[in-house]
């Protein structure tokens, strides 16, 4: 596959991941009694009823190999099980575009998840871009949600759950290592939602089924989750998955840094956050570092 097109889609993924951010603030605002676990399975839920069936039409569901199906398990059980709890958790405490910039801290790790678990090689470049994409979201952090940058929202709680995602990213991404050469990114999207599915509607319906009947079951409340459903947990992952596949997971997870910059973008044009000066500033930073990150190796010859 071309770098072009592969370069394309993770920044597909980068957009769709940053407005991901915005949509599940807005459930929460649009609905007072919905709960993570809620979004969480509702979400999970549809993105398996529309792509399982879609694919096994068109016979594209390939099926798990024999000793496979525990890495799958767990993979699932990582993301999207543990890390939705933990992202949701904490954007339900911060706002959106807060929430993307700690998620943007993945690739500064996993480099070092990938070298203690493979021995794979650091590139003095690579690790040069990462440092830089932080000193841009650090600029956009310190800053401020105002324009006189008086309002760090910056709540503990909310952090330690955005942290915890951040960890089990990193675990999840070496675990995807081991499915992505053996099946197809549809495939293993495919089986991440329907074994997170499962995984959520007991907890779900244990913890937090009396709030389903106070829920508004409005046409904007459907559409909402199907776009979570089936753009930021299919699709998304879908488009990560090949580049993890394509120029390996640090490189691929480096376009996370990006997805801070969209959600920024979605939240001032529906009115949730204002535009301030550190912002546009830290995201050419960042976009710098992403750039940077990139660039080939030299050749021998």
């Amino acid at each position: 596959m071309k770098k072009t097109l592969v370069y394309t889609l993770l920044a597909l993924a980068a957009i769709i991941w940053g407005v991901s951010f915005i949509i599940t603030k807005q459930l929460f605002v649009t609905q007072p009694h919905i709960t993570v676990l809620i979004i969480l399975t509702f979400r999970l839920f549809l993105a398996s009823v529309i792509t399982i069936p879609a694919l096994l039409l068109m016979r594209k569901l390939e099926p798990i190999q024999r000793g496979d199906l525990k890495w799958f398990l767990l993979l699932a059980f990582c993301e999207p099980f543990i890390y939705s709890i933990c992202e949701t958790s904490g954007v339900q405490l911060v706002s959106g575009s807060m929430a993307s910039i700690v998620v943007a801290t993945i690739p500064l790790f996993v480099p070092f998840g990938m070298a203690a678990a493979y021995r794979e090689k650091i590139r003095p470049i690579t690790l040069a871009g990462i440092l830089l994409s932080l000193v841009g979201l650090s600029v956009m952090l310190l800053f401020g949600a105002n324009p006189d940058g008086s309002n760090l929202d910056a709540n503990p709680l909310g952090l330690a759950w955005l942290a915890g995602a951040v960890f089990i990213a990193v675990i999840f991404t070496i675990l995807l290592v081991k499915l992505v050469g053996r099946y197809k990114p549809f495939t293993i999207t495919a089986y991440q939602n329907l074994f997170g599915c499962l995984y959520f509607i007991p907890i779900m319906l244990l913890i937090d089924g009396s709030h389903l009947p106070q829920l508004s079951y409005t046409p904007q409340f459907f559409l909402l989750l199907l776009v979570l459903g089936v753009f930021c947990s299919t699709l998304a992952y879908v488009f990560y998955n090949i580049g993890v596949a394509q120029l390996g997971a640090t490189a691929a997870c480096i376009f996370t840094n990006v997805i801070p910059g969209f959600s920024l973008i979605a939240a001032i044009l529906i009115g949730q956050e204002q535009l301030t000066w550190s912002k546009p500033i830290g995201m050419v930073i960042v976009v710098a570092g992403v750039v940077l990150a990139q660039i080939p190796p030299r050749s021998k010859k």
